[in-house]
């Protein structure tokens, strides 16, 4: 069978099977937009926020300070380890506080246990059902693994903070999209506070300890001029030592200047540090819609079933042309060898 009567043979086929074929695009578009239909409609609402920190650091105290004494201004230890808003947002820590609030329109269940609920609900076939854990702690922990999926937080490209919630039930979106708001805001403020609080209460141990050092030297002083009243001031075994101290006690000098400097920085940044995080977009109606359009699931389905089913009907043919050419090439191989050996 030559590749032209393949041709003609599977048009004969196709014809004379047509019906079957169609049939089989029908009943495959119906599934296809079944599934579509059975798929939730996943509801979402996007909300933002204005987090209002202080960007500049040149107008701190500490900097007009370390000008007036002849200094450069060096990086506070604020600097080395900044918090961010977005890494606070996806926290484990924020997700479990969110899960872990009572729904009253809910029975006032947790969170958690309405989420792993919505969850085993309108999961798919292929996704595992997640069963109730019996205890509180292990409920907020599943929940919070759920929850991680529901929702996407990230800076906008006019800097602001965009929050989107996504779920089945229209109900939950207002009320947990101002719970991570406020736990965001919560544990945010915290962070920063707690941050400058460190700095602060390190730089003022150092600055006690450059005074303890200070002290030190001066009792030194003390103790040379009280054993050196009756004996030549001149004299190296007597003024050296003074000099040595006075040269560290410079040296000691110079690093409490600096490190003063950086406590009126440390201490001007807990105050000001609490920043101030302001809604700008509430997370209000109307709600954004996903859904799966049945129309195009439909045709997407006809389509495919009806190439399924053609490929169906004529796999006989396109195997016993296969077998054939298999067939031919080997025949062909065999006398080619054949020739081979009786002109040897």
């Amino acid at each position: 069978m030559t590749s032209r009567e393949l041709i003609r043979k599977i048009l004969l086929r196709l014809k004379r099977l047509m019906l079957l074929i169609i049939l089989g695009g029908l009943i495959t578009g119906a599934l296809f937009y079944w599934y579509a239909h059975s798929k939730p409609v996943v509801y979402s609402v996007r909300s933002t926020l204005f987090p209002l920190t202080t960007s500049s650091q040149e107008s701190s105290p500490s900097s007009k300070i370390t000008e007036l004494l002849g200094g450069s201004s060096t990086k506070n230890l604020s600097d080395e380890a900044s918090v961010s808003i977005e890494e606070v947002a996806r926290s484990l820590k924020t997700r479990e506080a969110v899960v872990g609030q009572r729904m009253p329109g809910y029975g006032n269940k947790t969170l958690a246990e309405v989420i792993i609920k919505e969850y085993n609900d309108h999961r798919s076939f292929t996704q595992p059902k997640i069963k109730m854990p019996l205890a509180d702690s292990d409920i907020i922990s599943t929940g919070a693994t759920v929850f991680e999926n529901n929702y996407s937080i990230k800076f906008n490209k006019n800097n602001l903070l965009e929050v989107v919630y996504s779920s089945t039930d229209k109900n939950l979106l207002v009320p947990v999209s101002y719970f991570l708001i406020d736990k965001v805001t919560e544990f945010y403020k915290e962070l920063k506070r707690a941050k400058a609080k460190a700095d602060f209460d390190f730089i003022q141990a150092k600055v006690d300890s450059l005074d303890d050092v200070l002290r030190g030297y001066d009792r030194q002083m003390i103790t040379i001029n009280n054993t050196t009243l009756f004996v030549p001031v001149n004299k190296l075994q007597y003024h050296l030592p003074a000099e040595n101290l006075n040269i560290n006690k410079t040296r000691v000098l110079v690093q409490r200047t600096g490190v003063a400097s950086d406590r009126e920085e440390a201490l001007w940044r807990l105050q000001k540090v609490t920043p101030i995080i302001q809604i700008l977009d509430k997370p209000t109606p109307p709600f954004g819609e996903e859904r799966h359009s049945g129309a195009l699931y439909g045709t997407a389905g006809f389509i495919v079933g009806c190439l399924f089913f053609a490929v169906i009907c004529i796999s006989g043919l396109l195997y016993r042309y296969a077998a054939q050419q298999v067939e031919e090439a080997l025949t062909d191989k065999s006398v080619a060898e054949s020739n081979t050996n009786t002109t040897a």
